[in-house]
């Protein structure tokens, strides 16, 4: 039975949001319809327009608050590694896994709808509060690098939110016939650890890997 929980707490567009991730984490971005989330969320589905454009929409604010919760939860990391500028960046690197198991739903509406972080000012917004924390350890620790051999932050902080990205989606997320060898906790760690000895920046020999 759909639960209903829509006008009763006077706050059918939140429940319209958490309808929609319910079945976004069940069916996938593409797999359900508006009438489905009204459904879940115990409305009709005209109810849906009065706060909805259409289903885009409502999946375009599932990942602005899969952001929101993304970004407190990068900052939170990045700050429980202060003062070591490596171990923030670790830290920022491991969260990224840890939301992901966390939210799936938001993480599927972020990452796999297809929904541009431009798609309305508020979502890039946060999306760039985001990726800024990522980008702030990297920037912190490649200060340890000689300037004439520094990778720009930038780019730091991709390769590793791409690293980050990849594990999660061949190894953390059950993808269908794939099953790693390795914890994916591990093949983050030991896979950051790989790069960031490429950049000099901890030494072979480091007995934590």
């Amino acid at each position: 039975m759909p639960k209903k929980r829509g006008y009763h707490h006077g706050n059918l567009r939140q429940a319209l949001v958490d309808a929609a991730l319910e079945l976004i984490e069940a069916k996938g971005p593409t797999g359900f319809t508006l009438s489905e989330a009204a459904k879940q969320a115990g409305v009709t589905p005209a109810a849906v327009y009065r706060h909805f454009e259409g289903r885009e929409d409502l999946i375009a604010e599932a990942a602005r608050q899969g952001y929101e919760i993304f970004a407190d939860v990068m900052q939170y990391a990045y700050d429980k590694g202060q003062p070591s500028a490596l171990a923030a960046f670790e830290a920022t690197g491991r969260a990224y896994l840890a939301f992901a198991r966390k939210y799936p739903g938001h993480y599927i509406a972020m990452f796999e709808s297809g929904i541009s972080v431009n798609r309305n000012p508020d979502l890039a917004a946060v999306s760039n509060r985001a990726r800024a924390v990522l980008e702030k350890a990297a920037g912190d620790l490649s200060q340890h690098i000689p300037p004439d051999k520094r990778p720009p932050a930038a780019m730091f902080s991709a390769h590793i939110w791409a690293l980050s990205h990849g594990v999660v989606e061949l190894f953390a997320r059950n993808s269908p016939g794939t099953q790693s060898p390795f914890p994916p906790e591990d093949l983050l760690e030991t896979g950051i650890g790989v790069y960031l000895r490429g950049l000099g920046l901890i030494p072979p020999d480091d007995d934590k890997r």
